[in-house]
């Protein structure tokens, strides 16, 4: 949520801002600003509620200055409705501090309260402003600069936050500090970056560091970077990264959205995912992280899976492939849920915490929480040196690439690909799959991205079902064994880009109560592959036609059974039932992607959401 974008050097800063804001559109946002400071003019700021696009139309006339300092944001709304006044940046009371911030600071309104005593004013309903409040009156009353009284001022606040901030006393300087949100800083020659990702710096600079928790920075023209601790002013040697990530994965590439990009990606990114990890010929399947703690794995009485929507979801189906082949019992939790029921966990617990971003806020919190209680963490993420990668004892990295589309699509599927690689070399391990089985799924596996691609072809398929139901106000999804998290994945990428009420259900589960839904308006799409509880689904699709509902079927090629029954067909490759997901998701991507397109809906920035949710 939120994207912070600064820069401090030699350049112009307006341009850089401007499309390093643009690089952070998918995080999801409703208002956008920027300030830029030069000597002659001081401070300047350009703010507005909408889109960056309306940011620059209304800069063309509010800026008139060219500064080589600068930061910018796009801000989600949490306090305060999403309008010019809310939008950051945010100044002090004296006009001489600014700031950006995103998070939340929940002990806000107490700080308000103090600060109004003791003679300040407050112009919007943000929690930010509060804070960059309660720096200037640190540092007006102990008479201390930006730097020190950034630091006082976050050991007072209870919350989480990444923030730049800003004091035109010292025109040559920006303070940066992290506590729970993504802050990176781009490092090149004579110049620095600041942002909520490596996204808008890469193409200046392919040196990083990332803030850890609780670690605040000095940026400062011609001078070193100098990084602390927050909690005691201790410095930090801090790790400069060298980005992997090039400027070719994060433009469009072509296609008229990200989204169909990355659906269109996943061939490639799936074998990226295992290419190292797996060989077929060898019947090898291996990954550092679960090799160096196997021991962990292998007296594992229980694996809790934790993660939050879409990663949920993968969640599942690893369940299916866990306990199908390792015979270990697996819980999968919502991370939000978590954290607040008082669950109970064992020392000989694995906890796998999944997160494309790897900075989920509820997924942080729920591996804070099964540390504290002794259990073994594993995490499954995206984003190299993630929160979530540096808060795990071990983990393993899928390799899908930036993913810039907020509706997850191909880190789903390498999310299913690292776990069931996890759950291959376990079940080969502890002898709970034989021999003949675990060689059989290593193939399959290597050759998923030619049958992903062939599903990739459903596309003009899945645009004419597309152009049949745009319009139907409600749909349902539903599958059986593997497929059932699928179906509940199916419905959530409809809901999230298009806005059409939708549910995934277990198929058998129709009977006891969305039968009642079923008439000549309500679309049904039933995921029914060979493979699996294939006649029960059958059976469930008659219980459907019977009943007038319009079925929409995902088939193996080749069925004829299904294909009597269903008023459209979606035919895709045939592979073993536990791989199945991997394919039979790819129609209900495009699926939905077509729909929204033909409604008109912002596919890549669906309204309300945001790509990486860094607050409760």
């Amino acid at each position: 949520m939120c994207g912070i974008v600064g820069y401090i050097g030699h350049r112009e800063a307006y341009p850089i801002i401007i499309k390093g804001l643009k690089r952070l559109e998918y995080r999801g946002y409703d208002s956008a600003g920027v300030m830029l400071y030069d000597t002659e003019t001081g401070i300047k700021l350009c703010k507005t509620k909408g889109k960056v696009s309306d940011l620059e139309a209304k800069a063309e006339s509010d800026l008139t200055i060219n500064g080589s300092i600068g930061i910018g944001h796009t801000r989600w709304a949490t306090h305060g409705v999403p309008n010019d006044v809310n939008s950051h940046p945010h100044l002090s009371n004296s006009g001489e501090l600014v700031i950006i911030h995103n998070g939340i600071i929940e002990n806000y309104a107490p700080l308000k309260e103090e600060l109004i005593k003791r003679g300040y004013t407050f112009k919007s309903d943000t929690d930010t402003e509060v804070l960059v409040n309660l720096i200037e009156e640190v540092q007006k009353k102990e008479g201390i600069k930006l730097g020190k009284a950034v630091q006082i001022a976050l050991n007072q606040v209870v919350g989480a936050y990444a923030i730049a901030v800003f004091d035109k006393k010292n025109p040559n300087e920006i303070v940066a500090a992290r506590l729970g949100s993504p802050l990176a800083i781009g490092v090149g020659e004579g110049e620095f970056f600041i942002a909520s990702d490596a996204s808008p710096f890469i193409e200046y600079t392919s040196n990083a560091i990332y803030l850890e928790d609780g670690e605040m920075a000095n940026i400062r023209l011609h001078k070193p970077l100098k990084v602390r601790k927050i909690k005691d002013d201790s410095l930090v040697d801090p790790y400069i990264q060298e980005l992997q990530m090039n400027l070719e994965q994060i433009e469009k590439g072509g296609y008229d959205h990200f989204m169909l990009k990355e659906i269109y990606e996943q061939p490639s990114v799936i074998k990226d995912t295992y290419r190292g990890r797996l060989n077929a010929n060898k019947g090898i399947v291996q990954m550092a992280g679960v090799e160096d703690n196997i021991e962990k794995f292998l007296n594992a009485k229980r694996i809790l899976i934790v993660a939050c929507g879409t990663s949920w979801h993968a969640g599942l189906v690893a369940e299916y492939i866990f306990e199908e082949f390792t015979r270990i019992p697996v819980e999968v939790e919502y991370a939000s849920e978590f954290r607040y029921r008082n669950p109970i966990i064992n020392k000989d617990d694995v906890v796998i915490a999944i997160s494309q971003s790897g900075e989920t806020a509820d997924t942080m919190a729920a591996i804070k929480l099964a540390k504290e209680n002794g259990a073994f963490v594993f995490g499954v993420c995206n984003v190299v040196g993630s929160s979530i990668s540096r808060e795990s004892h071990a983990g393993a990295y899928t390799h899908a690439g930036p993913e810039i589309g907020v509706a997850s699509t191909k880190a789903f599927t390498t999310q299913i690909t690292v776990l069931t690689m996890i759950a291959l070399r376990l079940g080969k391990a502890k002898g709970t799959l034989s021999n003949t089985d675990y060689h059989t799924y290593l193939q399959e596996l290597e050759i998923i991205p030619e049958k992903v691609a062939e599903a990739l072809e459903t596309n003009d398929r899945a645009k004419e079902i597309a152009a049949a139901f745009k319009d139907a106000p409600n749909c349902l999804y539903l599958g059986r064994g593997y497929n059932f998290p699928v179906a509940l994945e199916g419905a959530l990428k409809l809901k999230e880009i298009s806005y059409i009420h939708a549910e995934g259900y277990p198929a058998a589960e129709m009977k006891h109560g969305p039968i009642a839904l079923i008439d000549e308006h309500m679309p049904v799409i039933v995921i029914a592959p060979k493979q699996g509880h294939y006649d029960k689904i059958v059976s469930n699709i008659q219980e459907i036609k019977s009943r007038s509902g319009k079925i929409i079927a995902v088939v193996t090629k080749g069925d004829t059974q299904v294909r009597e029954l269903a008023d459209y067909v979606i035919e895709i490759p045939e592979t073993s039932d536990a791989l199945s997901p991997l394919i039979t998701t790819i129609p209900l991507q495009l699926l939905s992607y077509h729909i929204a397109v033909m409604r008109g809906c912002n596919v890549d920035q669906p309204r309300n959401l945001a790509k990486s949710v860094t607050v409760e």
